[in-house]
């Protein structure tokens, strides 16, 4: 059994086919050097990473490497993959893992770090570093978690520290002059140890100092020209545009603020061009403005504006993902509500003013009711705000202040509007003033959560928590030593996977861990002596320990910091004046945008209806109806073909089906009707641009203009015919059995199914749908044709199944092909 026969029997088999557009097609053979770059989440969570994308396309633009890519498997598929014995493989070519030479993991949280160990095994690649031999990829990590590698350093061969734009190219030709050279595996890590940025574990062991990697200025490194457009909804499901990295707020609780310092924005006309070129390679409709802080890029205001000018026609989107409510000025609300109205996520982090002071967050409550008044006078109907509960210095009247602010915001929306509060609990992280502090227990979690619960009683605020148990692990192994090691290992051996996911959590397998390995809590999520050492002290981030020491006793007071963006040096010790600064766009490199409401009002062209007929084959059959339908979309959109929208809150193309085809089915012919603004002239020459967009397996046949008032493809739906590939395995007793069911079920007049549906049990009576079954012998053939009578159908899985007797499971594993549709006789209207 190869790895597409355990597809049908897994959720959501698209995340193991590949076949993306833009995804590398290079011959493996052809090159030097593999790579995989592995996420230990699932594919739609790792797709939604940018960094990913960037380091996949700097790897593949070496024609030298062959760049893959990794993602976790979901339980059901490890499980698949475990009884068949089949190891975890690439997307690309479905390579084993442990077939290539370097395996690079980003740890963006703490909690995937069973999945890396998950991942590794299924891969056949040994689990500890002292374990690997010759044959062994070489096994290198990097991300934010890597700022404290002591947890995982006895599986990762490399820490990659800091920004990967330029290291990762340097460790490939390091790793490949090596590999060309002959050299040992060990003398490939050796080679790796010696360039900056990369520590190794097993050979750094005196008081070497690893100083993180930095890119100087992200104009040299412009977003990915082609990225991977996935084949499934993905968290983020968009372009993602990064517009600045680095934050120079201060915030003395977020380690992403001080460990990318310092603060680079992107000059704004090379964002207008990249935002050009990625709708145009895409087909996205939606971009993302990607930084810690967006509303403080210096041309924010300018950039959107021109952004919302040029693309408002095409119902192009603008997200801003991270906005500080003093930033979210009238003008900026009013240019992302012109098209799309999402829930407004505000992070005021505490309840009270004293308690922001201490955190040195920098925004008041006044700044957060006004923004809030904004909101939903502009039309929104939802406004979600984000708190920590257990702050350096939390007392209960911060949680009161919480409650307070809630209903403040409530009153703001004339108590017509939803406000949710999202709680979770406080984790001091390595590299900020706060990696002294000490972290609350479960237990005080759970009394300041009963409290809120207490005070936060109305229909229109909600409250949510994220599960103290989680913030736990996350405290426990982000100031942890290596001795977390053997408790990551044990609780992997146990069947801890996917811990960052409420419903595959098992917190209950992570106690029993701690206490067979005799490793308590609260030796981890303690307060730290002002100068105990640290696990995380050879690792470099720029900001001095002396300026977060000094973070750290301003909190004591509530003394704030101001933020550096205005040339105010805190000496932090990222900068040197030199090489490395604040990189701060000015508003005069800001492009000038007209105003599209002043724009004269042109006549739109009468909508046009065309009817298409595409196909679904190969791994392409392995994909959802919805996901058939976002790649057409994309890849219509791509083509230079405008939609004619829906209407409502949630406006969508017009595009509909003739039936929705099942997963794991191919067609040699699926219709669907789309209406669009207008046909260009060279409409037809655009079907090849369109296809060429399309994923493996998915091909506009031919299209032609249908009346738009004239019937709809269900009205016009008949019936279908169906082949169904058996299995060379399938021997003359199955055959002389499947002749014996069909001729019963022929020569029956009626032949009742039983079917749940939403807690009812639905009768039906299939035979008359039934026109026929062949069997073909000599070519290991079933032939099924359908009718639809009254719109309803059955299922050829239904017919295998209930009518000839089948197996449940071998008839998922059946090639099944719909080979014909027929219609009313004018299926044109």
């Amino acid at each position: 059994m190869n790895w597409e026969d355990i597809l049908p029997h897994v959720e959501k088999p698209s995340r193991y086919i590949g076949g993306e557009i833009h995804a590398s097609r290079k011959d493996r053979r052809a090159c030097r050097l593999a790579i995989a770059l592995a996420f230990p989440d699932t594919y739609e969570v790792g797709m939604s990473h940018l960094g990913i994308q960037i380091l996949y396309s700097i790897l593949n633009g070496n024609p030298a490497i062959a760049a893959e890519r990794c993602y976790a498997p979901w339980p059901d598929m490890e499980e698949a993959m475990r009884r068949h014995r089949l190891p975890l493989f690439s997307l690309e070519s479905h390579t084993p893992l442990h077939e290539f030479d370097i395996v690079g993991f980003s740890l963006q949280y703490e909690l995937s770090y069973t999945n890396v160990l998950n991942m590794l095994e299924l891969g056949g690649i040994p689990l500890r570093s002292n374990d690997r031999g010759e044959n062994h990829p070489v096994i290198i990590a990097g991300g934010p978690c890597a700022f404290n590698p002591a947890p995982m350093s006895d599986f990762i061969d490399a820490f990659v520290i800091g920004e990967g734009e330029e290291v990762v190219s340097e460790i490939a030709m390091a790793a490949l002059e090596a590999k060309e050279k002959g050299r040992s595996r060990r003398d490939i890590i050796a080679a790796l140890a010696a360039i900056e940025g990369v520590y190794v574990p097993a050979l750094h062991t005196g008081g070497e100092r690893i100083k993180k990697r930095l890119v100087v200025s992200l104009d040299t490194w412009l977003p990915p020209p082609k990225p991977l457009v996935p084949l499934m909804k993905t968290i983020h499901d968009r372009i993602t545009l990064e517009i600045a990295r680095g934050c120079t707020r201060g915030c003395r609780f977020c380690q992403a603020g001080m460990v990318w310092r310092p603060v680079r924005e992107r000059n704004p006309r090379f964002l207008e061009q990249a935002a050009e070129a990625l709708l145009a390679v895409t087909g996205y409709r939606e971009i993302s403005l990607l930084s810690l802080s967006s509303g403080d890029y210096g041309c924010i205001e300018p950039l959107l504006a021109s952004l919302m000018d040029r693309y408002y026609e095409k119902r192009v989107a603008l997200a801003l993902p991270s906005l500080r409510v003093e930033t979210l000025s009238a003008n900026l609300i009013e240019v992302i509500k012109r098209v799309r109205k999402t829930s407004f996520t505000l992070a005021l982090e505490a309840g009270t003013q004293r308690l922001r002071n201490i955190i040195n967050k920098g925004n008041t409550e006044a700044d957060l009711l006004a923004t809030s008044q904004r909101v939903f006078e502009a039309g929104w109907k939802s406004v979600k705000l984000y708190f920590m509960l257990g702050l350096p210095g939390e007392q209960d009247e911060d949680l009161e202040g919480i409650v307070d602010l809630g209903y403040k915001v409530m009153r703001e929306g004339k108590n017509r509007k939803q406000v949710t509060l999202s709680l979770s609990t406080f984790v001091p992280k390595p590299h900020t003033p706060f990696q002294w502090q000490r972290q609350i227990t479960l237990e005080e979690t759970l009394r300041k959560q009963e409290y809120l619960k207490g005070r936060l009683r109305n229909r229109h605020v909600n409250v949510k928590w994220h599960d103290s148990r989680m913030s736990l692990l996350e405290g426990m192994f982000s100031r942890g030593d290596e001795r977390l090691g053997i408790l990551i290992e044990k609780a992997f051996r146990l069947g801890c996977r996917f811990d960052g996911w409420s419903d595959r959590f098992r917190f209950d397998l992570w106690e029993k861990a701690m206490e067979e390995m005799n490793i308590r809590s609260e030796d981890y999520l303690r307060e730290r002596g002002i100068e105990e050492a640290f696990p995380w002290d050879r690792i470099v981030c720029g900001v001095s320990r002396g300026f977060l020491r000094e973070e750290a006793k301003k909190a004591l007071t509530g003394e704030l910091t101001p933020d550096c963006r205005a040339g105010n040096c805190g000496d932090c010790g990222v900068c040197d004046h030199t090489t490395i600064s604040p990189a701060i766009v000015s508003p005069s490199l800001a492009i000038s945008a007209g105003n599209a409401a002043d724009t004269p009002a042109v006549a739109s062209p009468e909508p046009t209806r065309l009817r298409f007929k595409f196909t679904k084959r190969g791994i392409a059959r392995f994909l959802s109806h919805l996901e058939v339908s976002a790649a057409l979309i994309r890849a219509i959109n791509q083509g230079g073909l405008s939609f004619v929208y829906s209407q409502g809150f949630h406006p969508h193309p017009r595009l509909s089906f003739a039936i929705a085809t099942s997963v794991g089915m191919e067609s040699a012919g699926e219709f669907a009707d789309m209406t669009i603004e207008d046909i260009p002239a060279d409409f037809y020459h655009l079907l090849g641009k369109i296809n060429a967009a399309l994923p493996e397996g998915l091909k506009i046949l031919s299209a032609e203009e249908t009346p738009a008032n004239g019937p709809s493809l269900s009205e016009l739906l008949r019936g279908f015919e169906y082949e169904v590939s058996l299995p060379p395995e399938f021997a003359d007793d199955d055959f002389t059995g499947l002749e014996e069911h069909r001729g019963q079920f022929l020569r029956k007049e009626t032949f009742t199914i039983a079917k749940e549906k939403e807690g009812k049990t639905i009768i039906r009576d299939i035979r008359p749908l039934v026109n026929g079954i062949t069997l073909d012998r000599e070519n290991r053939r079933l032939h099924i044709s359908l009718s639809i009578i009254n719109g309803t159908s059955v299922k050829p899985a239904d017919i295998l199944t209930r009518a000839l007797g089948m197996d449940a499971d071998d008839a998922k594993t059946m090639r099944i092909l719909k080979t014909d549709t027929h219609f009313a006789k004018d299926r044109f209207g």
